[in-house]
Protein backbone atom coordinates (compact mmCIF):
# COMPACT_ATOMS: atom_id res chain seq x y z
CA UNK A 1 0.00 0.00 0.00
CA UNK A 2 0.79 3.84 -0.50
CA UNK A 3 1.43 3.48 3.32
CA UNK A 4 3.94 0.72 3.63
CA UNK A 5 6.44 2.10 1.27
CA UNK A 6 5.96 5.93 3.52
CA UNK A 7 10.21 6.18 4.21
CA UNK A 8 8.87 9.03 6.41
CA UNK A 9 7.58 7.02 8.98
CA UNK A 10 10.83 4.70 9.50
CA UNK A 11 12.43 7.87 10.77
CA UNK A 12 12.43 8.44 14.32
CA UNK A 13 12.13 12.17 15.91
CA UNK A 14 15.11 13.78 16.65
CA UNK A 15 15.77 13.60 20.53
CA UNK A 16 16.84 17.16 21.71
CA UNK A 17 20.24 17.74 22.53
CA UNK A 18 20.60 17.52 26.77
CA UNK A 19 21.80 21.34 27.39
CA UNK A 20 25.64 21.29 28.57
CA UNK A 21 23.99 23.69 31.85
CA UNK A 22 22.16 23.12 34.53
CA UNK A 23 20.86 25.49 36.99
CA UNK A 24 21.80 25.01 40.98
CA UNK A 25 19.62 26.44 43.42
CA UNK A 26 21.44 28.18 46.52
CA UNK A 27 19.83 27.79 49.93
CA UNK A 28 21.01 29.78 52.66
CA UNK A 29 20.22 29.57 56.18
CA UNK A 30 21.83 31.21 59.44
CA UNK A 31 23.39 27.58 59.73
CA UNK A 32 24.97 28.17 55.91
CA UNK A 33 24.60 27.33 52.38
CA UNK A 34 23.51 24.23 50.99
CA UNK A 35 23.58 23.88 46.91
CA UNK A 36 21.09 21.54 45.47
CA UNK A 37 20.11 20.11 41.98
CA UNK A 38 17.21 19.64 40.39
CA UNK A 39 16.67 16.47 38.59
CA UNK A 40 15.48 16.75 34.16
CA UNK A 41 13.48 13.87 34.65
CA UNK A 42 10.63 15.38 36.87
CA UNK A 43 10.22 18.75 34.64
CA UNK A 44 7.17 19.55 35.98
CA UNK A 45 8.63 20.27 39.50
CA UNK A 46 11.62 21.42 38.82
CA UNK A 47 10.18 24.35 36.18
CA UNK A 48 7.60 25.23 39.50
CA UNK A 49 10.70 25.50 41.73
CA UNK A 50 12.97 27.21 39.62
CA UNK A 51 10.30 29.97 38.70
CA UNK A 52 9.44 30.13 42.58
CA UNK A 53 13.29 30.81 43.46
CA UNK A 54 13.74 33.33 40.71
CA UNK A 55 10.85 35.31 41.84
CA UNK A 56 11.90 35.06 45.69
CA UNK A 57 8.98 33.49 46.71
CA UNK A 58 10.89 31.28 49.33
CA UNK A 59 12.87 34.47 50.60
CA UNK A 60 12.29 34.78 54.61
CA UNK A 61 9.96 31.61 54.88
CA UNK A 62 10.38 29.42 57.65
CA UNK A 63 11.61 25.85 58.09
CA UNK A 64 8.30 25.32 59.80
CA UNK A 65 8.40 21.84 60.52
CA UNK A 66 11.64 19.85 61.52
CA UNK A 67 11.21 16.65 62.55
CA UNK A 68 14.58 14.49 63.86
CA UNK A 69 15.57 11.68 61.63
CA UNK A 70 13.02 12.27 59.30
CA UNK A 71 12.93 16.27 57.37
CA UNK A 72 12.82 19.72 57.30
CA UNK A 73 10.09 21.42 55.74
CA UNK A 74 9.62 24.60 54.62
CA UNK A 75 7.56 26.57 51.71
CA UNK A 76 4.27 27.83 53.20
CA UNK A 77 4.09 31.22 52.75
CA UNK A 78 2.22 31.82 55.85
CA UNK A 79 5.26 31.45 57.43
CA UNK A 80 7.13 34.72 56.11
CA UNK A 81 5.56 36.83 58.89
CA UNK A 82 4.23 34.14 61.30
CA UNK A 83 3.61 34.45 64.57
CA UNK A 84 4.99 32.53 67.77
CA UNK A 85 3.29 29.59 68.26
CA UNK A 86 1.01 30.51 65.28
CA UNK A 87 -0.19 27.11 62.92
CA UNK A 88 1.96 26.43 60.31
CA UNK A 89 1.78 24.01 56.98
CA UNK A 90 -1.81 24.86 55.21
CA UNK A 91 -0.36 27.65 52.81
CA UNK A 92 0.26 27.55 48.74
CA UNK A 93 0.82 30.21 46.29
CA UNK A 94 -3.08 29.79 44.92
CA UNK A 95 -1.76 27.51 42.18
CA UNK A 96 -3.03 24.12 40.98
CA UNK A 97 -1.39 21.30 42.33
CA UNK A 98 1.42 19.51 40.62
CA UNK A 99 0.62 16.00 38.89
CA UNK A 100 3.18 13.66 40.86
CA UNK A 101 5.95 12.34 38.97
CA UNK A 102 7.15 9.12 40.43
CA UNK A 103 10.72 7.71 39.35
CA UNK A 104 12.21 4.70 40.61
CA UNK A 105 15.52 6.01 39.87
CA UNK A 106 14.67 9.00 42.22
CA UNK A 107 14.24 7.72 46.09
CA UNK A 108 14.53 9.93 49.55
CA UNK A 109 18.10 9.31 50.25
CA UNK A 110 19.90 12.00 52.59
CA UNK A 111 19.65 15.32 51.18
CA UNK A 112 16.45 14.72 48.57
CA UNK A 113 14.66 17.74 47.70
CA UNK A 114 11.06 16.64 47.69
CA UNK A 115 7.10 18.14 47.71
CA UNK A 116 5.14 18.17 50.35
CA UNK A 117 1.09 17.32 49.85
CA UNK A 118 -2.35 16.61 51.34
CA UNK A 119 -3.95 13.53 51.66
CA UNK A 120 -5.25 14.05 47.71
CA UNK A 121 -5.53 10.12 45.93
CA UNK A 122 -3.48 10.93 42.89
CA UNK A 123 -0.71 12.15 45.14
CA UNK A 124 -0.35 15.29 43.35
CA UNK A 125 2.23 18.02 45.27
CA UNK A 126 1.87 21.11 47.00
CA UNK A 127 2.64 23.92 44.35
CA UNK A 128 5.29 25.27 46.54
CA UNK A 129 5.88 23.67 50.12
CA UNK A 130 8.96 20.95 50.00
CA UNK A 131 11.31 19.02 52.62
CA UNK A 132 14.51 17.58 52.71
CA UNK A 133 15.40 14.51 53.74
CA UNK A 134 17.19 13.60 56.80
CA UNK A 135 16.35 10.21 57.69
CA UNK A 136 18.44 7.22 59.29
CA UNK A 137 20.17 4.20 58.27
CA UNK A 138 17.95 1.16 57.38
CA UNK A 139 18.95 -2.77 57.56
CA UNK A 140 18.78 -4.92 54.49
CA UNK A 141 16.19 -6.92 55.91
CA UNK A 142 14.05 -3.36 56.54
CA UNK A 143 14.73 -2.63 53.43
CA UNK A 144 13.23 -5.87 51.83
CA UNK A 145 10.10 -5.93 53.69
CA UNK A 146 10.16 -1.80 52.93
CA UNK A 147 10.20 -2.70 48.93
CA UNK A 148 7.02 -5.20 49.32
CA UNK A 149 5.18 -1.88 50.67
CA UNK A 150 6.42 0.84 48.32
CA UNK A 151 6.63 -1.33 45.06
CA UNK A 152 11.02 -0.72 44.31
CA UNK A 153 13.25 -2.92 43.56
CA UNK A 154 16.48 -1.22 45.14
CA UNK A 155 19.25 -1.66 43.47
CA UNK A 156 22.78 -2.68 45.26
CA UNK A 157 23.57 0.77 45.14
CA UNK A 158 20.41 1.93 46.46
CA UNK A 159 20.20 0.10 48.94
CA UNK A 160 23.85 1.04 49.94
CA UNK A 161 23.08 4.22 50.19
CA UNK A 162 19.98 3.35 52.44
CA UNK A 163 22.22 1.12 55.03
CA UNK A 164 25.28 3.78 55.09
CA UNK A 165 24.16 7.28 54.52
CA UNK A 166 20.52 6.65 55.51
CA UNK A 167 17.17 8.09 54.25
CA UNK A 168 13.42 7.63 54.46
CA UNK A 169 13.14 4.70 52.38
CA UNK A 170 8.85 4.69 53.24
CA UNK A 171 8.19 7.90 51.53
CA UNK A 172 9.40 6.16 47.77
CA UNK A 173 6.68 6.44 45.25
CA UNK A 174 4.48 7.86 47.63
CA UNK A 175 5.68 11.69 47.43
CA UNK A 176 7.82 13.23 44.28
CA UNK A 177 11.76 13.35 44.71
CA UNK A 178 12.60 16.58 42.48
CA UNK A 179 15.84 16.91 43.26
CA UNK A 180 19.16 16.64 45.87
CA UNK A 181 21.59 18.12 48.28
CA UNK A 182 24.91 18.10 46.86
CA UNK A 183 26.94 20.30 49.06
CA UNK A 184 25.91 21.46 52.64
CA UNK A 185 24.14 17.96 53.85
CA UNK A 186 25.40 18.94 57.48
CA UNK A 187 23.22 21.83 57.23
CA UNK A 188 20.17 19.87 57.68
CA UNK A 189 21.61 17.97 60.92
CA UNK A 190 22.47 21.19 61.83
CA UNK A 191 18.80 22.27 61.45
CA UNK A 192 17.36 19.00 62.63
CA UNK A 193 19.09 19.09 66.18
CA UNK A 194 17.43 22.37 67.25
CA UNK A 195 14.88 22.72 70.06
CA UNK A 196 11.34 22.47 68.74
CA UNK A 197 8.13 23.85 69.73
CA UNK A 198 4.49 22.42 69.25
CA UNK A 199 3.51 21.29 65.89
CA UNK A 200 7.40 20.69 65.41
CA UNK A 201 8.07 23.86 64.53
CA UNK A 202 11.42 24.92 65.32
CA UNK A 203 11.41 27.36 68.90
CA UNK A 204 13.57 30.12 67.00
CA UNK A 205 12.82 30.59 63.40
CA UNK A 206 14.68 29.59 60.84
CA UNK A 207 14.49 31.62 57.54
CA UNK A 208 15.67 30.68 54.19
CA UNK A 209 16.66 32.55 50.97
CA UNK A 210 17.48 31.14 47.74
CA UNK A 211 18.90 31.93 44.59
CA UNK A 212 19.45 30.26 41.75
CA UNK A 213 22.71 30.46 38.73
CA UNK A 214 23.27 28.46 35.75
CA UNK A 215 26.94 26.86 35.23
CA UNK A 216 28.37 24.54 32.70
CA UNK A 217 27.53 20.79 34.12
CA UNK A 218 31.56 19.61 34.17
CA UNK A 219 31.86 22.66 36.33
CA UNK A 220 29.34 21.33 38.46
CA UNK A 221 30.66 17.90 38.42
CA UNK A 222 34.19 19.23 39.29
CA UNK A 223 33.07 21.63 42.01
CA UNK A 224 30.94 19.87 44.02
CA UNK A 225 31.24 15.85 42.81
CA UNK A 226 27.76 15.45 41.66
CA UNK A 227 27.51 13.26 38.22
CA UNK A 228 25.14 13.48 35.85
CA UNK A 229 22.89 10.28 34.98
CA UNK A 230 24.08 8.55 31.86
CA UNK A 231 27.64 9.44 32.99
CA UNK A 232 29.16 11.57 30.02
CA UNK A 233 30.45 13.79 32.26
CA UNK A 234 32.47 11.06 34.21
CA UNK A 235 34.02 9.80 30.91
CA UNK A 236 35.45 13.62 30.12
CA UNK A 237 36.56 13.61 33.77
CA UNK A 238 38.54 10.51 33.33
CA UNK A 239 39.96 11.44 30.59
CA UNK A 240 41.72 14.69 32.28
CA UNK A 241 43.40 12.96 35.16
Amino acid sequence: SFFGNNTFAQKKPKQPKPSKYDSLVTLTTIFGEMKIILYENTPKHRSNFLKLVKSKFYDDLLFHRVISAFMIQGGDPESRNAKEGQMLGGGNNGVERIPAEFDKTLYHKKGALAAARDNNAEKASSNCQFYIVQGKTFSLTALESMQQRNGMNYTEEQKKVYSEIGGTPHLDQNYTVYGEVIQGIEIIDKIASQQMGANDRPQKDIKMKMKVEKLKKTEITKKYGYVYPGGEVKKKEVKKK
